[in-house]
């Protein structure tokens, strides 16, 4: 406890004796301070015992006491220590009935009292105070320490942590999913918190924050962790009072340790990627068996069952927040926690500015991407692969690659390949180089139909329709076959290009498709 002036009162070499403010006592004292200014306020902090002989102010004055002693409660003194003897020889009562008044705390020091100890006695119980709390801190930063080497490692800290806070701790990881708690109950709580933990998540580690609390409701602290830009977790403690000292040691410990753990996480994980990144080439170049070794007992069970392959790359997003970190580092935060919470493998290689992640088909990793790239502002766009075992790697990772693609050109987040193979062609004739490719082969056509000889164009889509039967175009058209037949001789000339090879008539085809004109 700091020194009060309570056990300043009871301190057996003062004698100090309490002459009015006795219900304050109580109050904790910051420092013991002598001035004998009129107006000592300027210097004052707050929390002073203020210690005077009244040297320069009419103590016996009620109109001088009265003004002096709220100025020094407005200030923020907690007491004021009168020395008799010196200017008076007992405490004047008008300066009695003013402390009364303003219900300050006023001690009478005798004569054989020197200021100076008192001050000694406020400093050796503050340095007390500080050591206690210092000491107390180094201890529960061992018992922290021991519970985070025991076997249940973060779990078992945050619960010695929650007891040792009289409270409640949580930890938060890089999605800001709530992935360990203490007591068993304060998971429900600290889901409340997840905004605030976004917020405190996009700015640089370390931060912290206090959420201010509702009347009834723990006060809750939180502090990031992680070393880099973007926080990898986030502690929560609530506490139905302020941290004192020595709490502030232990949380500032259990911080210290979860960092170290986070950081030593990041550390494996990159050497995970590094070995993800051995095993992805060995799958494309078709050794799965070889694969299967390597990744031994860390990605084994992807490997024997179907997954999916998924590609990711960042693309500029509407509402994204380019101060909010790497986009595809979040996207693999996010399947890895989901993976994590799901006890299910993972394999996440950056490669090239893109991210490439091997999934266990229908899992939690799948989900929490695809759930990740839909939110606003993500900024990233994701291809996705039908399922496939080992020996379909290769295959499967140009299907997400081509789903990947067509989201890119359609302006969405996520492609399935299902979705491509199952619709048709023609919505991927949308791009501009394709539209600008038709409009120039049929350009020398549409010139030819517009000086009105003929009607080149809509004969070509009708015969193409047809599959080139003459007699069924023309009756479309309502003309005899043999118009027909010289219209699509002078489609050739024109175009310099046999009808009778397929490539000119699917290349054409595609183009009455993918041209503005299509539809006339």
């Amino acid at each position: 406890m700091p020194p009060t002036l309570a056990s300043l009162v009871h301190h057996s070499s003062l004698k100090l004796t309490v002459l009015a403010g006795r219900e304050r006592l109580d109050t904790p004292v910051r420092w013991a301070h002598v001035s004998e200014l009129a107006d000592p306020v300027p210097w004052m902090e707050g929390g002073e015992l203020l210690l005077i002989t009244a040297m320069k102010i009419d103590a016996a004055d009620p109109d001088t006491v009265r003004p002096y002693v709220r100025r020094l409660v407005r200030a923020g003194v907690v007491g004021l220590g009168f020395a008799v003897g010196v200017n008076y020889e007992q405490v004047p009562d008008a300066l009695v009935e003013a402390a009364e008044e303003a219900a300050l705390p006023l001690l009478e020091v005798p004569r054989r009292t020197p200021f100076i100890a008192i001050s000694k006695a406020v400093s050796a119980a503050i340095a007390a105070e500080q050591y206690r709390a210092v000491t107390a801190g180094f201890a529960a930063q061992r018992e922290l320490t021991r519970a985070a080497l025991g076997p249940d490692g973060p779990a078992g800290l945050l619960a010695r942590l929650a007891a040792y806070l009289d409270g409640w701790a949580a930890l938060y990881d890089a999605s800001g999913a709530v992935v360990a708690a203490a007591p068993d109950w304060a998971a429900r709580r600290a889901a409340r918190f997840g905004p605030d933990v976004e917020r405190l998540r996009g700015r640089p580690a370390p931060a912290s924050a206090v959420v201010a609390p509702e009347e009834g409701d723990d006060r809750v602290e939180l502090q990031s962790l992680g070393t880099g830009r973007r926080a990898r977790g986030v502690l929560a403690v609530g506490t139905g009072a302020p941290l004192g000292t020595p709490e502030r040691y232990a949380v500032h410990s259990a911080v210290a340790l979860l960092t170290l753990a986070t950081e030593r996480s990041r550390a494996l994980q990159a050497a995970e990627q590094r070995l993800g990144a051995a095993v992805l080439r060995m799958l494309l170049s078709g050794e799965a068996e070889h694969a299967r070794t390597v990744a031994g007992e860390l990605y084994g069970t992807l490997l024997d069952r179907p997954f999916r392959v998924l590609v990711a790359e960042p693309v500029p997003a509407e509402g994204s927040d380019a101060s909010a970190g790497d986009p595809l580092a979040a996207l693999a935060d996010a399947a890895d926690a989901a993976a994590s919470r799901a006890a299910e493998p993972v394999l996440a290689v950056p490669e090239g500015g893109r991210l490439v992640l091997l999934a266990p088909d229908g899992g939690a990793a799948v989900g929490a991407c695809a759930d990740a790239v839909r939110a606003e502002g993500a900024g990233v766009a994701l291809g996705l692969s039908a399922p496939a075992l080992p020996g379909g790697t290769a295959a499967a990772l140009r299907q997400a690659e081509q789903a990947l693609s067509v989201a890119r050109r359609r302006g969405r987040p996520l492609v399935e390949h299902e979705d491509v193979a199952a619709g048709s062609v023609l919505p991927l004739l949308g791009d501009e180089a394709v539209r600008a490719f038709a409009d120039g082969l049929l350009r020398a056509l549409r010139a030819h139909d517009a000086t009105g000889r003929g009607d080149l164009v809509a004969s070509l889509r009708a015969w193409l329709s047809r599959h080139g039967q003459w007699d069924a175009a023309a009756a479309d058209l309502g003309v005899h076959r043999h118009t027909l037949r010289y219209r699509m001789r002078r489609v050739e000339e024109i175009l310099g290009r046999s009808l009778d090879d397929p490539d000119v008539r699917m290349e054409l085809w595609l183009a009455l498709k993918a041209s503005p004109g299509a539809g006339e």
